[in-house]
């Protein structure tokens, strides 16, 4: 099979490098055996000049109140579009947030974001971040006056919308787009699934764990069931955060996360929606022996997962194999240096 038709990522380095019209419509190719996508792209058809803007918005300082905290600054590319250098989000004058920021892939296939859930469209995610005063603490018309007054933006508008004068809407939907195409799938699992190559007996073993012990949240291919739920983490007292239950203020939510994706895990740490593990270790060590039961524990976790110290290291050699580099470093999602 044609390996140019199987790798998503790969589609979207064809259209930058060999010349689509900017106002073209580009179709999103799902990978084989995928589910359909959630976006509804007819209200936000892709084209290359919209995710060229969104791309530059992403790396883009001045949509913070003191241009100095963009979107990449808590989501780096190298990283799984996550940060590791400090377990809470840090935003403007150096105020820490209360929560790790979530990776950014395949976000196609998700109908809620944030930890909690607060946003169900990605369309407008951006906003919460851009207005937030512990992340980038400014609001929508700034933003827009900074854009509208610069030198690039008017033009990269134009092309993309054909229309200089900057709105929200354009902008939002241009981040939109550039997350759009973050998809990852050319792992080694996926490379197993095409039949491209095979599993390690350490990994075949960790495989046949995972599908017993995990993939009911952690579900085949996307590694997420884009659910929430309660992990049986203890509550950190400082931060005291409850979850989905901020949201829908029902005492049935207190304590529910998003299940975050597995891909890319091996670089995604720190780990939980408070980046209280560094290693995929202590991870495992919280499920097999640290479950801290509550009333809205998830009933998957109430006896812990039954895992020897072998077979937890058996499940981290196959957790190892949804790295998928091509995603980590493709050109095409880095920051536009021209």
């Amino acid at each position: 099979m044609n390996r140019k038709i199987n790798l998503v990522g790969l589609v979207f380095v064809l259209f930058v490098c060999y010349g689509f019209h900017s106002s073209a419509t580009i179709d999103f190719l799902v990978p084989p055996n995928w589910p359909t996508p959630n976006y509804n792209f007819d209200k936000n058809p892709l084209t290359k000049a919209k995710i060229a803007l969104g791309r530059h918005l992403f790396y883009e300082p001045l949509l913070s109140r003191d241009t100095s905290i963009s979107c990449s600054s808590c989501h780096s590319q190298y990283t799984a579009f996550t940060h590791v250098d400090h377990d809470l989000s840090h935003g403007i004058d150096d105020r820490i947030g209360t929560r790790n920021s979530p990776s950014l892939m395949n976000l196609a296939w998700s109908n809620t974001f944030m930890w909690d859930g607060a946003v169900n469209h990605l369309d407008m995610q951006a906003l919460a971040p851009m207005t937030h005063e512990d992340e980038m603490g400014d609001d929508l018309l700034n933003v827009i006056q900074k854009l509208q007054a610069s030198s690039k933006y008017p033009i990269l508008f134009a092309k993309a919308f054909g229309d200089s004068i900057i709105t929200g809407e354009h902008l939002l939907k241009a981040i939109a787009q550039f997350e759009l195409i973050l998809v990852s799938a050319n792992a080694k699992y996926d490379q197993v699934m095409r039949k491209e190559t095979t599993f390690s007996v350490q990994e075949k073993s960790g495989y046949a764990l995972f599908q017993t012990h995990c993939n009911s949240c952690h579900q085949e291919p996307l590694f997420t069931n884009h659910q929430f739920a309660n992990n049986g983490l203890e509550i950190d007292t400082t931060l005291n955060d409850k979850g989905r239950m901020g949201i829908t203020k029902e005492a049935k939510d207190a304590q529910l996360f998003k299940i975050p994706t597995l891909r890319n895990v091996e670089f995604s740490y720190p780990y939980m929606h408070d980046g209280r593990f560094e290693q995929l270790s202590e991870v495992l060590n919280h499920y097999v022996k640290g479950i801290h039961k509550s009333a809205t524990l998830s009933p998957l976790l109430e006896e812990g997962l039954p895992l020897t110290h072998e077979e937890q290291i058996d499940l981290i050699a196959f957790l190892l194999t949804l790295t998928d580099k091509e995603f980590l470093f493709n050109p095409q999602f880095s920051f536009p240096r021209k």
